[in-house]
């Protein structure tokens, strides 16, 4: 009997991910930042996605295992990856293909009721990407490289787990399960060390690999919000790593929807959760007197867009709390 199981990466660029002089040509709308990926994919999605310039480049981790009387005994790859392209404006469209790099897959790992999967894919813009670099000659013309590792186990009982285990610094990933619903994203984009700390060599493409720091995805209603919040013309906040964004206790009357970076929410000292980009936070002071029932500290550099609770409806900042105390529980 064959079992089939899947986990996707979509990589991609959100609005105001690029810092310094490089994005420029996003500013003068030569370059374009990415409309963010659905909540769902359909098959065919990628496809359809990668066609009309939504993403960099997708990773599927496709797989099969053969089953015989309870045990695994055969086990392959079915997926691959994606790469997109860059669409420049400079008085007429110019589109150039990305270069995709060799997929790197490991072979399966098979271990009676389970096998084990590995694999990489990832590339450069086609586009030439000048940019400053540590070493001699000190500048780069191609872009560096970007690239996802995902991992997932398929079981003799038809379940599966996944997870990414390493990525570039930059852009945006975001991971959807076999079902095809989104399930995490990564929680922090840097720019500058993904361009200015640019190197063949730490790849893994070179047996290099980084780590990287997941968020869980916000809720529905937070999703829903985002889009009230970057219409209102927010103010956009920078807050250091280490520092606080709400104290316990203070006057709070401000929403904040997190773009980019990891929060820690504590309570009388207490650690209770964690919220990654699109999560909103301050919510709890406007509902409850006026005063943050909770310090909400950086634990990575985060950029926020705040604005002024009223221009929130109070319906959709009750769900949001409510959902708040359900992930605390």
């Amino acid at each position: 009997m064959r079992q089939e199981s899947s986990v996707t990466s979509i990589s991609w660029i959100p609005s105001e991910a690029m810092t310094g002089p490089m994005r420029v040509p996003m500013d003068l709308h030569i370059g374009h930042y990415d409309e963010a990926p659905p909540d769902h994919l359909e098959f065919g999605d990628l496809e359809k996605l990668r066609d009309a310039d939504r993403y960099r480049f997708a990773n599927r981790l496709a797989a099969w295992v053969e089953i015989d009387d309870g045990q695994i005994v055969d086990a392959g790859y079915s997926g691959g990856g994606l790469i997109g392209s860059t669409t420049a404006k400079i008085g007429m469209s110019v589109t150039i293909p990305g270069v995709a790099f060799p997929v790197l897959q490991e072979p399966p790992v098979i271990g009676g009721e389970k096998a084990h999967f590995h694999q990489t894919t990832g590339g450069r813009t086609g586009a030439p990407l000048p940019h400053r670099i540590e070493r001699p000659p000190y500048v780069r013309m191609t872009a560096p490289t970007a690239w996802t590792t995902l991992s997932l186990t398929i079981t003799a009982d038809a379940s599966s787990e996944f997870e990414l285990m390493g990525a570039s610094p930059f852009p945006r990933h975001w991971i959807y399960g076999p079902d095809g619903s989104l399930t995490a994203k990564s929680g922090l984009i840097d720019f500058a060390e993904w361009a200015h700390g640019d190197d063949p060599g730490h790849t893994p493409w070179h047996d290099f690999d980084r780590s990287v720091l997941m968020s869980d995805v916000e809720s529905q209603v937070e999703r829903n919000l985002s889009g009230s919040v970057m219409s209102s013309n927010p103010d956009l906040v920078k807050v250091e790593k280490g520092s606080m964004l709400i104290e316990q206790g203070q006057p709070g009357e401000m929403i904040h929807l997190i773009l980019d970076g990891m929060l820690q929410v504590e309570v009388d000292g207490e650690v209770i959760a964690e919220l990654g980009p699109g999560a909103i936070v301050g919510e709890r002071a406007v509902l409850e007197g006026g005063v943050a029932t909770a310090t909400v500290t950086a634990i990575t550099p985060v950029r926020t867009a705040r604005i002024s609770a009223e221009n929130v409806d109070r319906s959709e900042l009750e769900q949001v709390a409510a959902g708040h105390h359900r992930e605390e529980s």
